[in-house]
């Protein structure tokens, strides 16, 4: 026994130099790194946690700890290198007691811990903020120096040093823009532990002589997080997209953007993506301001009577023989000549659009016993998830439509089906005809 605490009283030694040169070797890092730091949000915090810790092994045969024992307290400085990634350096304390609803002997035992850790903003890493500004997770990782002190049993008194690694991870809740509430939960292994943690017994070592890090603890607390510094948001809670632009940069990019939204011919589609700029008065358009002739009898449509029926000029562009409207319907329908489109994140029918929709409306009026599905669509710009209920909006939005004109809803279904991926991403034109509803008759 002398001889163990001999050794511990050696390795403690070495373990407070090993300590000293830690802090000494993070306090000047953090320093540098402050100094020469010029981002837009704040990088260091003080966090202050406090709850409960289990002790799990090794315990002396007949030996219980609680299993949630209030007695843990810790206090730490975290730098974030950036919004991502950071370090902390941490001391955590507290005592081990038995489990009072058990026949377990009774033991105390104190301890502190001082660790060095890397910390991972889980968060930002995995893009909480596309759903949530308010919740965020950390993971942190690291290694450390401690003492198990037992009050109690034939090892009271021993000042037991370890070493230790560390590892967890820590919810958060944002309060404000300086405080943050925390639920952590950590796993801790002592290594070089010469007694189990109600003091009652040796820890016998390994067969090479060493005391592995067999020991094993968890703790789990609440606390807030202060954040320090003068930027207006801390690196935990900060998103590079959010940046604002300068009075100046912003009046330029709204002088550039009313210049481009200019529509010369009225036909409802911006100059920048008419191709044909001079579409008469009336006119039906596609996304690119072209005249459309959906039904290919060289006759637009808005002078064919029958714009989905081809026919001669001579008969106002209707055929001749009779026909089935529906036939012809269903053909312009299934492969796609009628088509709702949308602006760039927007659920609001574009107005060159709103033509279509009046077709199926009529067409659904002469036709009662037709029911339609309305297929909404998006394009590949931004989360999958996000494009998915966008895409349900625009088809929910021209189901709307066609209610308000009178037709029954129960004739009419709509669905989103997300992001059409067969258009060119790269292409803004491209990316403008998959922004759109289609029809399909039922």
């Amino acid at each position: 026994m002398q001889s163990n605490q001999l050794n511990t009283q050696n390795f403690g030694k070495k373990f407070f130099i090993m300590k000293k040169l830690l802090l000494s070797t993070l306090m000047a890092s953090a320093l540098t790194l402050g100094v020469n730091a010029q981002d837009d949000y704040n990088k260091w915090s003080i966090e202050v946690n406090g709850g409960f810790n289990k002790a799990m092994t090794p315990l002396t045969p007949g030996f219980y700890s609680p299993t949630l024992n209030i007695g843990h307290a810790d206090l730490g400085v975290r730098y974030m290198f950036n919004e991502k990634f950071g370090t902390k350096l941490d001391f955590g304390f507290g005592s081990f007691n038995e489990a009072s609803s058990s026949t377990s002997p009774s033991f105390s035992t104190n301890y502190w811990r001082a660790n060095l850790q890397g910390v991972a903003n889980l968060g930002r890493i995995m893009n909480f903020e596309s759903f949530t500004r308010r919740l965020n997770l950390l993971g942190h990782f690291g290694a450390g120096v401690g003492a198990v002190n037992p009050q109690e049993n034939v090892n009271a008194g021993v000042n037991d040093m370890v070493y230790n690694f560390i590892g967890g991870f820590t919810a958060q809740v944002k309060l404000s823009e300086r405080v943050a509430l925390n639920a952590d939960i950590t796993r801790l292994m002592n290594g070089r532990q010469t007694t189990a943690f109600d003091g009652a017994s040796d820890i016998t070592p390994t067969v090479n002589g060493f005391y592995g890090p067999s020991a094993q603890w968890w703790t789990g607390t609440l606390g807030l997080s202060f954040y320090l510094g003068s930027k207006s948001t801390h690196a935990d809670w900060y998103v590079a997209a959010d940046k604002y632009a300068t009075k100046e940069e912003l009046a330029n990019q709204i002088g550039e953007i009313k210049d481009m939204l200019k529509d010369s011919d009225g036909d409802g589609v911006p100059d920048y993506l008419d191709k044909e700029p001079n579409t008469p008065a009336g006119a039906r358009v596609d996304s690119h301001g072209r005249t459309l002739d959906s039904d290919g009898d060289g006759i637009p449509d808005h002078l064919d009577k029958c714009p989905f029926a081809p026919g001669p000029a001579s008969n106002d562009g209707c055929p001749v023989e009779e026909v089935k409207e529906v036939d012809y319907f269903k053909k312009a329908i299934n492969e796609g000549y009628v088509n709702v489109y949308f602006a760039f994140d927007s659920a609001k029918p574009l107005g060159y659009s709103a033509s279509s929709v009046s077709y199926v409306a009529n067409f659904l009026k002469k036709n009662p016993s037709v029911n339609l599905e309305v297929k909404g669509y998006a394009d590949e710009l931004g989360p999958e998830d996000y494009n998915l209920k966008l895409s349900e909006r625009r088809a929910k939005a021209v189901y709307d439509q066609l209610v308000a004109a009178g037709i029954d809803a129960s004739r009419i279904s709509y669905k989103g089906y997300g992001e059409d991926t067969s258009v060119d991403k790269k292409s803004a034109d491209a990316r403008q005809l998959a922004r759109r509803t289609s029809f399909e008759v039922k």
